[in-house]
């Protein structure tokens, strides 16, 4: 009897051991394929910024300009309220720009007749170059 139950212990743990291994199941282990819309392409180099030019700060000028009151007073090629950009161009150049930077800060009178010009107290004296510098770009 003893050798019948060790044969049937030892036939019952082979059936076990037989059916928990025999599985198929495996999991996959992912490969990349190479020909992939996902392989990565080698890194671009951003294009470096243009440099500060005249165009750019005229541009910046005009910017500047047109989100003020000068428009009001001013046009770019006839006379308004006050002298036009391109008369302006004309009796000035770019060795008077501080000078003109102040003059729209601070206002003035006298220079274009008895009309005053209004101050512009919250204008940076950098962003009044920007626009003395786009309205002398207009010369002719």
């Amino acid at each position: 009897m003893k050798a019948r139950f060790l044969n049937t212990a030892i036939i019952l743990s082979l059936s076990i051991l037989l059916f928990s291994c025999s599985k198929t199941e495996t999991t996959p282990i992912p490969v990349p394929d190479p020909y992939s819309a996902q392989q990565t392409a080698p890194p671009v180099e951003p294009a470096p910024a243009p440099p500060a030019t005249a165009s750019t700060s005229e541009d910046e000028g005009l910017q500047l300009i047109q989100g003020t009151d000068c428009l009001t007073c001013h046009k770019t090629d006839s006379k308004l309220i006050g002298p036009s950009y391109q008369e302006v161009a004309e009796k000035y150049t770019d060795a008077d720009l501080d000078m003109l930077a102040q003059k729209i800060i601070e206002g003035g009178k006298g220079n274009w007749g008895d009309i005053p010009m209004t101050a512009h107290n919250g204008l940076s004296k950098d962003n009044a170059k920007l626009m003395v510098k786009y309205i002398l770009s207009l010369k002719k």
